[in-house]
Parts: C-alpha cells; structure tokens; sequence
C-alpha cells in the first residue's frame, strides 16, 4: 500500500495483506505471532515502524515485538508501561473507528508518562494531512468475542511510507489487521496453553505410571500381607487383590481370595471388631481362617482410599502375622492367672470367678418372693404385680441399676437337702503329703500334686473351675449342685485322690479332706472360701488320725 489513490487499491496490495495475515496464522510459537504481527503491519500495511505491546498477566503492557528499526528494537523490547498510563493514551485524540489518533499538537503531554516509546526527527508537515514525527497511532486489540474490556493488546505505528496520515482505506485495513492479530495472538496462546497443559499432562502422567509401579512393587513385594477391598455397594468388603504374603500367610491362592470378603474368613467371635474396624478405617487384632480351617491372629490395619474424581472409595487393608506374639501374651496371662506347677487356675483367677459370682447385695427372701429391696426400688417382678392393684412406684435410682437384671448366687437352707441349688465351694486338702515330701523329696511331693490336680479336673463337669489355692490345697467350684449332690462330688472326688500314685518311681498314697461351703450374695470371696476352709478341717477331724492318709 503505497501511494495508491482511494478508493483505488491495486489487486497486489490485497494479496500482500492477505499474504501477512496468513503468515500470522501459521507461526509456530507465541512469539513467532508476536513478530509476524509488527512485521506484517510494515511489509503489509506500508509504516516504516510498528510495535506490539501485549497486556502482562497484572494488567500492565509489555513490548512484546518491535519491526522496522534494529536499533529502537533493542532500545524498547520488554520494556513495559502501566495500564493507567495506556487508559489515559487510548482516552485522548481522535476516535478513527476503533483507532485511537493523537496529533502532534497534542501528543506532547505523554512525553512524561512511562510508556515505552521512539523518537523521530523529521521536517514540520508542509500540507494539512502530511505525518508529523510527533504524530502517534494506536491500534487496540481486543480478545475475540470479548467487549472493549477484555484488551488484549495495542498496535503502535509509525511513519506511513507516503508521508501522509491514512486515509479511509488505510484506517479500515488496520482497523481489519488489528482483529486479526488479536485473532492469531489469542489462538497462539490457547496453542502454547494446550502444548504446556500437554507437557505437564505427560509429566503427570509419567510421575502417575511411576506412582503406580512403586505401589505395585511395594504391594505385591511386601513382606507382610496387603489386600485392597470394595467399601460400599452390593460388594462391600470383596476382596479385589492381594499379595503373595498374605496368600501364604492363609494358605490361599490369590485367585481364592478374591471370592471373599474379610467377613468370610474372620473368626466367628471376631466379626464385630471388623466391622468397627472396616467402617472406621482403623486397626484391630482379630483371628482369619487359614484354608486347613485353622486360625492365625493378625493385626489388620484399614486406610480408606479415594480416587481422584471422589468416586468409589476403597479399603487398603493391611494384614501383619502376630500369632507368636499373641502366643506369647496368653501365655503370660495364663502364667498370671494359673499355677505353674499343676497348670490349675491359681489363687488369684479363683477369687476373681467367685467374686464375679457375688455381690454386695444379699439374698435375704425366698427365691420367687419379691425382695423388700426390689419392692422399694422397682424390680421388675414387683412392678408387674403392684400394676395389679393400681400401684405408682418412683424410677428405679441409679445406684441399684447394677441389681435389675442380677441373678442372685443362692445355697440350700439348713442341714437336710431341700431341692435348692447352688454353688458349691469344695475346699481339699491333701492328707499325707508332707510325710511323701520330708521322705521322697520335692519332685516326689510336685509329681503326686500334679497327679491329683489331673484327677480333679477329670472328676468335675465341664465349667466347673478347680484351682489350686497353694501348697497342698485345692479348690473346686461347682454350680448348679443341691446339697446331696456336693456331697457326692466330694466323695467321688476323695476315692479317686486316694487311688495310689506313681512318683520317683514308687507308688505313694495321700489322702484327702474336704469342707463343702456354699456361696451367695452378700459374702465376699475370702468368706466363702473360709467357711468351706473351717468346713474342711471339721471333716478333717471327725475322722481318726489313722485313717486321714488314705481315707
């Protein structure tokens, strides 16, 4: 566009227009654009400058791309200018469309502002519409679709090649070329954003990859046993993969394993601590079933896992073999609670199962009789016979809370057997053993208190306790026996102690004393067992001396 007359324009003008806007729309980089748009407004528009200045993230302007002149190029890229400062230019001067014109005659007052800018020197204009050097033209570009607020830049030019300010063609053809560019300016960024958005995709990707073979790794090589399960829905709790260690830890194929949930294969007695420990996503010790139908303790620790879109969650289930330490803590708490010797429940386990038969409130009526104490506090039993005669008894206070639902340790009345039952507290005490001691030693004297703690066991039901009080004295509970029936168990019991024992090598003989005494609430552990102990030695006495060894 040289000199050409308006509304005269040669065809190769337009093809040189549209060659440069073609240019601009197949730079390969932002900054490819950026330079094709300064360049194509000098070899395609006919200005001797032009300069790009691209709005920063903050607002403010920056140039971005210089054509025409090397040396103010170097002088003013990057430099930047405020936003207030560009306002205030595209607010004065001459409206050419959407072109912002300031003459000369004005311009003056910017000289101060910090916008980035050249300087030209060149003869005053000799004719109205002549290019003065101080003459400024701006091209504003607006993101496409968006209004006048969306800037996304601002063409600078200079200098037209004819001397002249731009006519109607000229102002139109920038006007076009300025939309455009911010055409090919927008499109190169949304491309430079989708080529970054791609790099950083692969890279999260790659860094996902790798997440997930450490996790692999970490999952499968583990040494103590993993397994990752549904949580929700109809397969709560389905086992979807585990590891070699905890396939070998149950016996297990992995392609078994995945037809159950933990539910399937925790021990019955168990199952309620899994399912806290599943909802709340913690950990427990609980027993799982090995395929020989065995049980193995385990710790078993949840995470609840998400993915990242928050749709089905998962549980991370870790499962560590404790059956040696388990193994171990019973066997403490078994060394604690029973002799050592005779395996029996020592002095403490029995006061402990006696007293958990007991309590502070006697039994002082009948059984079936209301007790003055339910009847004043609002036992059950008493209420539903008082709502028959119109009764209206207070709650019932919390400190008898305890009594509502007690069942009451009772025991036979009087000498004769009157059908009542209770438990029997036998208290047995070996007669002779010193003297199998003092003459055989002490393995002779363990050996014979092992032999007859064996007795015992096998003389009693099954839930009867016997236990070993010390040295030679034993003590059986049984429950549920009438008076004749405990005398029997003892009788029974003695036949079998007085049976002779084999020990060191030599069959010895000891005989046995027993004392019957009867538990019921009200009493403590310690009286009960001194009234069967006070029992004891009656019996004991009533027999002749000779006799007591082997009854």
């Amino acid at each position: 566009m040289e000199t050409e007359s308006e509304p005269y324009v040669r065809l190769a003008t337009l093809r040189q227009l549209h060659q440069v806007m073609a240019d601009m729309n197949t730079a390969r980089s932002l900054a490819d654009t950026l330079q094709t748009v300064a360049d194509g407004v000098v070899t395609g528009l006919g200005y001797e400058l032009a300069c790009v200045n691209l709005v920063r993230p903050d607002g403010d302007l920056v140039v971005a791309a210089f054509s025409g002149n090397p040396a103010a190029e170097a002088l003013i890229t990057g430099r930047v200018g405020s936003r207030d400062s560009w306002e205030r230019r595209l607010a004065m001067g001459e409206r050419w469309g959407d072109l912002v014109f300031i003459p000369h005659t004005e311009g003056w007052v910017l000289d101060d502002d910090d916008v980035p800018q050249w300087y030209t020197d060149g003869p005053a204009p000799r004719f109205e519409d002549e290019w003065h050097p101080s003459d400024r033209l701006f091209a504003p570009m607006y993101a496409p679709g968006g209004s006048s607020g969306d800037l996304l830049g601002v063409l600078s030019v200079d200098r037209p090649r004819n001397g002249r300010r731009p006519g109607a063609w000229g102002r139109e053809a920038l006007q076009v070329y300025a939309f455009q560019a911010a055409i090919a300016i927008s499109n190169a960024r949304l491309r430079a954003n989708m080529q970054r958005a791609l790099v950083r995709l692969e890279r999260e990707q790659q860094a996902l990859r790798a997440s997930e073979e450490s996790f692999r790794q970490a999952f499968e090589y583990a040494p103590s046993g993993m397994a990752i399960a549904e949580m929700g829905g109809d397969q709560h709790g389905r086992i979807l993969r585990t590891n070699d260690a905890l396939c070998r830890l149950l016996g297990r194929p992995a392609s078994a394993m995945r037809r159950y949930s933990f539910s399937d294969l925790v021990h019955p007695e168990d199952i309620g601590t899994l399912l806290r420990t599943s909802a709340e996503g913690g950990r427990a010790e609980l027993r799982l079933a090995r395929r020989d139908g065995s049980y193995v303790w385990v710790s078993l620790r949840n995470s609840v896992v998400a993915d990242a879109a928050d749709g089905p969650r998962f549980l991370l289930t870790h499962v560590e073999d404790i059956e040696e330490r388990k193994r171990r803590e019973l066997h403490l708490a078994h060394r604690a609670s029973h002799d050592s010797l005779t395996g029996l429940p020592n002095s403490a386990e029995l006061r402990a199962r006696l007293s958990a038969r007991l309590c502070s409130r006697p039994q002082s009526v009948h059984p079936g009789e209301p007790d003055p104490l339910d009847a004043a506090y609002g036992h059950p039993a008493y209420d539903a016979a008082d709502a028959a005669h119109g009764f209206d008894f207070a709650p019932v206070p919390q400190a008898y809370d305890a009594y509502d639902h007690h069942v009451h340790t009772i025991a036979p009345e009087g000498e004769r057997d009157d059908g009542a039952k209770g438990l029997a507290v036998l208290f047995c005490d070996l007669d002779g053993f010193k003297s199998i001691n003092d003459r055989f030693g002490h393995n002779a004297g363990d050996a014979v208190l092992i032999e007859v703690a064996r007795r015992l066991s096998n003389g009693v039901r099954d839930g009867d306790t016997v236990a070993r009080l010390g040295g030679d004295e034993f003590v059986i509970l049984a429950d549920g026996l009438g008076r004749a029936d405990a005398q029997d168990l003892a009788v029974r019991l003695r036949n079998e102690i007085i049976q002779p024992i084999r020990a060191e090598g030599r069959a010895v003989r000891v005989g046995a004393s027993f004392g019957i005494g009867w538990a019921h609430c009200g009493m403590t552990a310690d009286e009960v067992l001194k009234s069967a102990d006070e029992r004891m030695y009656v019996e004991k006495r009533s027999r002749p001396k000779q006799h007591r060894r082997a009854g």
